[in-house]
């Protein structure tokens, strides 16, 4: 199986930014024009990219929609996958999304406040264009931009999305997000054991070792943000490691 390493574009203020654990305000990186970084990671040899507009995911606002479209159009005409999230609130933004040729849409808030808005896309549009983001810390679900917690476990909800008709799972582990110290397996492994469908993993990822650890919990693939754009290894590197010998 084929482990892909998908570099994160988020954007917050028409910038590509890090943000430490998605607190606004404690970017580590910020850096203009991300379409032409979007571009580049797709030159290094980026299969997929991962498009956050954080506007959206934290006020509920898109306000990055016309950044993201620029990439899109730019990025499907090299045979690259796009997958976009934040501030996909219904079913008509998501077939907005689609119809321009987003690969899969990624719903974190909304499909945990209306579940049924998975299983609307999913009939429409197919289970692969259908991705839900669980986003862990202290072992529960987070929802608005990680500044509210719920009751339910990434396990009991990766279920539920399954049987909902979601194509595949991001889940986030909170507590390392951002961190740079490294990724912690568990709770990645836990879920991939509990469904079916592909699950792909992010947060904390600081070294080359720590993507051989989460390819070892048979995760899909891996997001990674911080440590590309802070230098800690090239993604040109992350794919050689990763790869299957």
């Amino acid at each position: 199986m084929v482990f892909e390493v998908i570099p994160a574009v988020d954007m917050r203020g028409g910038k590509c930014v890090q943000l430490v654990q998605g607190v606004p305000g404690s970017e580590i990186v910020s850096l203009d024009d991300p379409l032409a970084i979007s571009l580049d990671w797709v030159g290094r040899g980026a299969k997929t990219l991962h498009l956050v507009d954080l506007d959206g995911a934290i006020e509920g606002e898109r306000k990055n929609a016309l950044i993201i479209e620029k990439i899109v159009r730019s990025c499907r005409e090299k045979g690259v996958s796009i997958q976009v999230g934040g501030g996909i609130r219904s079913f008509e933004d998501a077939v907005s999304l689609l119809e321009l040729g987003v690969s899969r849409v990624i719903l974190g808030t909304a499909a945990l406040q209306n579940p049924e808005l998975v299983k609307r896309i999913s009939s429409a549009f197919g289970n692969e264009c259908v991705t839900v983001a669980l986003d862990s810390k202290n072992g529960k679900i987070s929802i608005k931009g990680w500044t509210e917690e719920c009751m339910q476990t990434p396990v009991e909800m990766g279920r539920k999305f399954e049987d909902l008709g979601a194509g595949s799972l991001l889940f986030t582990n909170i507590d390392t997000e951002g961190l740079m110290q490294g990724v912690n397996p568990v709770p990645t492994k836990e879920l991939v054991e509990s469904v079916s469908i592909p699950v792909i993993a992010s947060g904390g990822v600081s070294s080359l070792q720590d993507l051989q650890v989460l390819r070892e919990t048979g995760a899909a693939g891996v997001v990674i943000g911080s440590a590309l754009y802070t230098g800690r290894f090239t993604l040109e590197d992350a794919i050689e490691t990763t790869r299957c010998k």
